[in-house]
């Protein structure tokens, strides 16, 4: 497939939408990349309003609707070249998985395996790790599978703490690494 063809992202979202707005702004100006569509299943997560300041299309749905068809019909239809969430809170079902294989990616607030699972999110990981008295965090970029945070590893980065770092400062350091290494690693992926 040569690079004429328009690279078609889909980003799933459950809360403020910082990174999707950072991925968003990313590809603005890049003509082989569409972010075709942005999902939440929250109708009052800040990134619906993000998204439509940026005039992007979105879709509010249901824990019903991700279980359901029509969901995965209205996606196969865009048919994606990757489905990343960023900050999305719901578990992807198995039929996702199976649709997409190797074309859904997560990011995760830490250096998995360490504080992954089900209910890690946000700041009940910067907690934990502040908490465990860590030295240094970061992110991690994975494939997405029928696990919480278990598929495979795309990249991985970390940040220095320091025992004085609130839980607060923690997240501010994951966020910038967020922002710096987030958008590249997806670009590094459509046109690799």
């Amino acid at each position: 497939m040569g690079n004429k063809t328009v690279k078609r992202i889909i980003l799933f979202a459950s809360g403020s939408g910082t990174n999707v707005e950072n991925i968003i702004s990313y590809f603005r100006d890049n003509a082989a990349v569409d972010v075709s569509l942005v999902l939440s299943n929250n109708p009052k997560a800040g990134v619906l309003k993000r998204v439509k300041a940026l005039k992007t299309p979105f879709l509010v749905f249901s824990k019903a609707d991700l279980l359901g068809q029509s969901l995965l019909q209205r996606i196969k239809s865009i048919n994606p070249d990757l489905i990343v969430l960023a900050g999305f809170l719901l578990k992807i079902p198995i039929e996702f998985v199976n649709a997409f294989p190797q074309k859904i990616i997560n990011i995760h607030p830490s250096l998995l395996p360490k504080y992954g699972g089900k209910g890690m999110y946000g700041d009940k990981v910067h907690q934990s790790v502040k908490e465990a008295g860590e030295t240094e965090t970061g992110i991690t970029i994975h494939l997405v599978n029928e696990y919480y945070d278990q598929g495979a590893l795309i990249f991985q980065t970390s940040v220095a703490l320091s025992p004085e770092d609130s839980v607060s400062d923690i997240a501010q350091k994951v966020h910038q690494l967020e922002y710096a290494h987030f958008p590249e690693v997806i670009n590094k992926l459509l046109f690799p």
